[in-house]
């Protein structure tokens, strides 16, 4: 069977040798690690960049994010959405830290740099495998894919990370402890929040993939939707700096409408599927 699938994906006989197929991936793998290599290399001499303006800027109160909130705080009359005090240091605790720090940075914007080239290698991969309808259809998924989690990565570092940052820089248990946060802390809720927000946004792709093979149908979205609302509203309350509604809104309304789109995907796959 796996070599069957193989020769499908290659396009080759069934009868092809396994050197042949072995060869089908090899290129692939190779072609992927090439791309994701020599763009965290270049990523690595734009160091001042990627960190000056990228990584650290979320920790500036003059953040873009914190300035349109306190704009909007101002229209609606509302002084909680303004950044008031927002400033610490960062600390490194080991001789190799900041270089190491540096390695992993280059190493994940070479794969975020490289993922549209990485995902259109796999849809080549497999076009062979494809019929002319699917191969169309699988076309525009994978621009939607690559859409939803470039969309998913500036929601999450301009919406969810300087909230998540304000909110827990200034928590405090007490007066007489002082936080001293270490660079290692502070780059993985960097690289951790908008690449997660990157992958729930990939929630309408999953749902049109379950939807097409029959794990889920809208029905059962749409029961458990008052439920699935409950559960986005938790997550924005946790993530953002008060419970003021503006602020709760802005995390709250872009991950409901997601779910909803997701709703009207796999209705149209049922509906289709009827035909």
């Amino acid at each position: 069977m796996f070599k069957f699938l193989l020769s499908q994906l290659a396009g080759k006989k069934e009868d092809a040798s396994f050197w042949e197929h072995a060869e089908v991936v090899r290129a692939f793998v190779i072609r992927s690690l090439i791309a994701f290599f020599v763009l965290s290399i270049a990523a690595f001499f734009f160091k001042d960049f990627i960190f000056n303006t990228i990584i650290l800027n979320p920790k500036d109160k003059d953040f873009i994010t914190y300035r349109l909130l306190c704009r909007l705080g101002s229209l609606v009359n509302t002084d909680s959405l303004c950044i008031e005090s927002f400033d610490f240091r960062l600390i490194n605790l080991t001789i190799a830290g900041q270089f190491r720090w540096h390695m992993v940075i280059s190493f994940l914007t070479g794969f975020i740099l490289a993922f549209p080239y990485i995902l259109w290698c796999l849809w080549r991969f497999v076009r062979p495998a494809l019929s002319a309808d699917e191969i169309k259809h699988s076309g525009r998924i994978v621009f939607y894919i690559l859409i939803l989690f470039f969309l998913g990565l500036v929601f999450g570092y301009f919406v969810i990370l300087p909230l998540s940052i304000y909110f827990l820089a200034n928590y405090e248990l007490s007066s007489q402890i002082t936080n001293h946060i270490t660079i290692g802390s502070y780059i993985s809720t960097i690289a951790v929040i908008p690449f997660s927000t990157g992958i729930i946004f990939e929630l309408p792709a999953l749902i049109y993939f379950l939807a097409k093979i029959g794990l889920i149908s809208a029905g059962f979205l749409k029961k458990y939707r008052k439920h699935s609302f409950v559960v986005i509203l938790i997550i924005a309350a946790i993530i953002t700096p008060s419970t003021d509604a503006f602020t709760l809104a802005l995390v709250t309304i872009p991950l409901y409408l997601l779910y909803e789109i997701s709703i009207q995907i796999a209705a149209r796959i049922e509906k289709k599927n009827q035909i």
